[in-house]
C-alpha cells in the first residue's frame, strides 16, 4: 500500500511538472524543463538554469529579394550608419544610441573592418546589426561583373565575420545607392537583402547639424529608413544632430535594428 502510494505520488508530482511546463510557468527547481521531448532553451537537448542565457539569434527584419527596400514594411523607423567603423566618431555614436536605448544597423566597409576589428566587436556587442557596404566602398560595382560583385562581397562578409566574432552580416548596400539588378541578385545568392533609405539628411555632405536634424524631421514618417554616417571623414556635424534628434525620436517612433 505504500509503494503504491508513492508511486501515485510521483505520478502527480509528473504531472503537474508538466502541465506547468505546457504552460508556460517555471518549475520550482529552478530549470527548465523540456516540452514534448525539446528543450526549452539552448541546443542539443541542453536544460539552462537561470544564470545561463541562451543567445538569441537575430532574424533579419528583411528578406533577400528581387530589389532592394527602402522601408522597413512596419511602423518601426530604422537608423542606419555608413561607412565606418572609425576609432573617433562609431565610439560616440554608439554612446548615443546605448544612452537612448537604441538598436541601429552600421553598413560596414571591409578595409575599416580589417583596420578596427574592436570596434565592429563592439557594435555586435551592444546589438546592433551589421551590414556589407563593399570592401572599399565601390561606387562603380554595378559596372563590374556578376564574379568582381561576389569577390567584392564574399570578401567583405569574410571580414565582418572574422571580426564580429562569428556573424555573417545578412543586410548589403550599395555605396552611393548606385544598385543594379546583378548586384541586387549577388547579395541574394549569399544570402543577404538589400536596403537602400528613404531619409536622406545628406549629412556626408557636411551640412550644419541643425539642417541635418531639419532634413531629418521633415522626412520622418512611420516605416522609414533614416541615412547617416559613423565613418568617411569629419562626422562631428552627424553626431551633433543625432544629441538632438535622439530623445524627439524615441518620444515619438520606435527605433529598430533591421
Amino acid at each position: 500500500m505504500t509503494r503504491a502510494l508513492l508511486s501515485l505520488g510521483a505520478v502527480v508530482a509528473l504531472a503537474v511538472a508538466l502541465v506547468g511546463t505546457l504552460a508556460g510557468q517555471q518549475p520550482a527547481s529552478g530549470t527548465w524543463i523540456a516540452a514534448a521531448g525539446r528543450p526549452a532553451a539552448g541546443e542539443g537537448g541542453t536544460v539552462l538554469t537561470h544564470t545561463q542565457a541562451a543567445p538569441k539569434a537575430q532574424k533579419p527584419l528583411l528578406k533577400p529579394a528581387s530589389t532592394p527596400y527602402f522601408y522597413t514594411g512596419s511602423k518601426n523607423v530604422a537608423l542606419t550608419f555608413d561607412d565606418g567603423p572609425d576609432p573617433r566618431w562609431t565610439p560616440q555614436v554608439l554612446a548615443l544610441l546605448r544612452k537612448y536605448h537604441v538598436k541601429a544597423t552600421f553598413c560596414l566597409i571591409g578595409v575599416n573592418v580589417k583596420a578596427h576589428p574592436d570596434l565592429v566587436r563592439k557594435i555586435a556587442q551592444d546589438g546592433h546589426t551589421l551590414c556589407n557596404h563593399t570592401t572599399h566602398h565601390d561606387e562603380h560595382l554595378k559596372k563590374k561583373s556578376r564574379a568582381a560583385i561576389l569577390s567584392d562581397l564574399r570578401q567583405t562578409n569574410a571580414l565582418i565575420k572574422k571580426a564580429s566574432g562569428g556573424i555573417t552580416p545578412k543586410y548589403f548596400r550599395a555605396p552611393a545607392g548606385n544598385w543594379s539588378g546583378v548586384i541586387v541578385s549577388a547579395a541574394r545568392s549569399l544570402g543577404m537583402a538589400s536596403i537602400g533609405w528613404s531619409v536622406d539628411p545628406k549629412d556626408w555632405m557636411k551640412p550644419p547639424s541643425s539642417t541635418i536634424v531639419s532634413r531629418v524631421r521633415a522626412r520622418m514618417a512611420p516605416g522609414v529608413i533614416v541615412l547617416m554616417h559613423d565613418g568617411g571623414g569629419d562626422r562631428s556635424r552627424s553626431v551633433a544632430a543625432l544629441k538632438v534628434l535622439l530623445p524627439s525620436l524615441t518620444s515619438k517612433y520606435r527605433l529598430t535594428r533591421l
